[in-house]
């Protein structure tokens, strides 16, 4: 065979569309049933330790033709690989379209707009929201349905685009659907099976009352939730400027509102210890009155302290070395003010 005919070959095998897109919320997994509307193709769904490992195993198929990454935002620590690797893709001539709501330095968006990459960000809409603007004329109607659901549970249902999204429906329709879907989300994490069959039924323009099991996921979800309030109570610590806690019968997530709540402070932090990886997975959240960037704050300190971490000013999360936990809790405090 010719190098020429050699070629031809190769960029002929580039079928493959690929969405990578977060898993531990409904914003993330919204995204990917809505670019799966779209384009079709494959939804690879990631948390964050997984992030880099997944986009560098799926930038090495050679069938690749075009890749989505939805609602995966960069660390310091994770920036310059993940703009490495597009780097690599686009001089391959892969599309890649990198679509999402948390802070990002400047310089990193600069070098993926230079390369090439169709940046679609924006902090004040949720991920899928910005898939739906993106790609409206490609999606049926129920796709406004999905984004109106994740807005809710991103708490950005009030925001411009979101907020003419949920008008559409009765708001109490709305709220049960994105409640029902987060639980089943949340309660799922170890099913990664089940994850996909949410995109696959979300894809199908079902709602979260016609998946099988769901209410009845959703109920197990809540009563495990109350556990969970009884546990933060009893566990629940305090410094001079937030409230927080360790969890062992939950994840963070589902723990860090009532730390928030509770503590009667500007901010909760709950975190749990992953063994198996020598690490603590930390969410963060602040309410209306935090006056400080929580994500570009737990962004600078996880870096520092070897792990990674960032998101939105009153929302985000990191990822701490074991040893390196109370340390991480210190230096957090004393960046609150």
């Amino acid at each position: 065979m010719t190098k020429l005919a050699a070629k031809t070959t190769r960029k002929a095998s580039r079928t493959k569309i690929v969405c990578l897109s977060h898993k531990e919320d409904a914003d993330g997994i919204s995204a990917a049933a809505l670019i799966r509307q779209a384009f079709g193709g494959q939804s690879v769904l990631v948390d964050y330790p997984s992030q880099m490992e997944a986009l560098e195993e799926i930038a090495n198929d050679e069938s690749l033709k075009r890749l989505f990454i939805c609602d995966l935002g960069l660390s310091k620590k994770n920036q310059d690989r993940f703009v490495d690797i597009l780097a690599g893709l686009r001089k391959k001539r892969i599309s890649v379209t990198y679509i999402d709501h948390h802070d990002i330095a400047p310089k990193i968006r600069r070098q993926l707009e230079k390369i090439g990459v169709v940046m679609v960000h924006n902090v004040n809409e949720c991920a899928s929201v910005l898939v739906y603007q993106k790609f409206e004329r490609k999606l049926p109607d129920h796709a406004r349905f999905v984004a109106a659901c994740a807005a809710i549970t991103d708490y950005m249902e009030d925001r411009p685009i979101g907020s003419k999204l949920l008008q559409t429906y009765d708001r109490q329709f709305a709220l049960i659907s994105a409640t029902v879907l987060t639980y089943n989300i949340v309660s799922s994490q170890k099913n990664a099976e089940y994850l996909h069959g949410l995109v696959d039924s979300l894809a199908d323009s079902k709602y979260p009352h016609e998946i099988k099991g769901a209410f009845e996921q959703a109920r197990t979800g809540v009563e495990r939730l109350a556990e969970v309030m009884e546990s933060v109570k009893k566990d629940l610590k305090k410094t001079t400027n937030f409230g927080y806690v360790e969890t062992k019968d939950s994840g963070a997530g589902g723990a860090v509102n009532f730390a928030l709540g509770l503590s009667g402070k500007d901010v909760g932090v709950a975190y749990k210890l992953r063994s198996s990886h020598g690490i603590y997975a930390v969410s963060v959240r602040g309410s209306k009155d935090c006056k400080v960037h929580l994500g570009r704050i737990v962004n600078a300190l996880a870096s520092e302290l070897g792990g990674s971490g960032g998101g939105h000013n009153r929302a985000c999360g990191a990822i701490i070395p074991k040893p390196k936990i109370k340390t991480f809790l210190h230096k957090l405090n004393a960046s609150i003010k």
